[in-house]
């Protein structure tokens, strides 16, 4: 060290007390991880944020950002993400031709059966399985806010589209103007 020191700008005590300070530190967290180690192999999922509360609970001052760093440097950072349950999107899947929009958001009428709007709603129940799942597809008539026709599947699928629509058709009285069925243009109606 006496060679060195001279040629940097860095005091005999100053070298010596950073590396005391390194070794502290050190010690600190080879305690530490012997504690978390303690925590994860009674709840291997745990993640730091859990993992913290628990030193926590137990007594010990310690902050998160801490004990992030130790379990990433020790490789003990948990594996399991509680993964976000997907919603329903009827875009998803090969895209077709769309058709252009008619509507653009003129929603209002005064005239019955002009304008229908449609889409296909997702609903759960139970346990939230993918067999646990109903889809609503309902149409509305815009000029008297009533659902004029709707289908109810386990399953998404163009026939469960199509059944209401066979149902309007049925229904509709003759027009001296002309319809228009508009959708989010989703994988079932394109």
């Amino acid at each position: 060290m006496d060679e060195i020191l001279p040629y940097t700008s860095l005091k005999r005590s100053t070298f010596y007390y950073q590396a005391q300070r390194i070794n502290r530190r050190k010690n600190k967290d080879e305690e530490l991880l012997k504690l978390i180690k303690e925590v994860k192999s009674k709840h291997p999922c745990f993640g730091y944020r859990t993992v913290t509360l628990k030193l926590r609970s137990q007594g010990i001052k310690v902050n998160h950002k801490r004990v992030s760093r130790i379990m990433r440097e020790n490789d003990l950072s948990a594996h399991m993400y509680n993964k976000q349950r997907r919603k329903y999107n009827s875009a998803l899947g090969p895209q077709g031709k769309k058709a252009k929009n008619l509507l653009h958001r003129r929603f209002d009428t005064h005239l019955p059966f002009q304008k229908m709007v449609t889409d296909v709603s997702e609903f759960r129940y139970g346990n939230k399985t993918q067999e646990e799942r109903v889809y609503l597809s309902p149409i509305k008539d815009l000029c008297t806010d009533e659902i004029v026709s709707y289908s109810i599947s386990k399953h998404p699928t163009t026939d469960f589209v199509v059944k209401p629509l066979d149902a309007l058709i049925k229904l509709r009285p003759k027009l001296n103007y002309r319809m228009t069925l508009h959708s989010d243009q989703g994988v079932q109606y394109q």
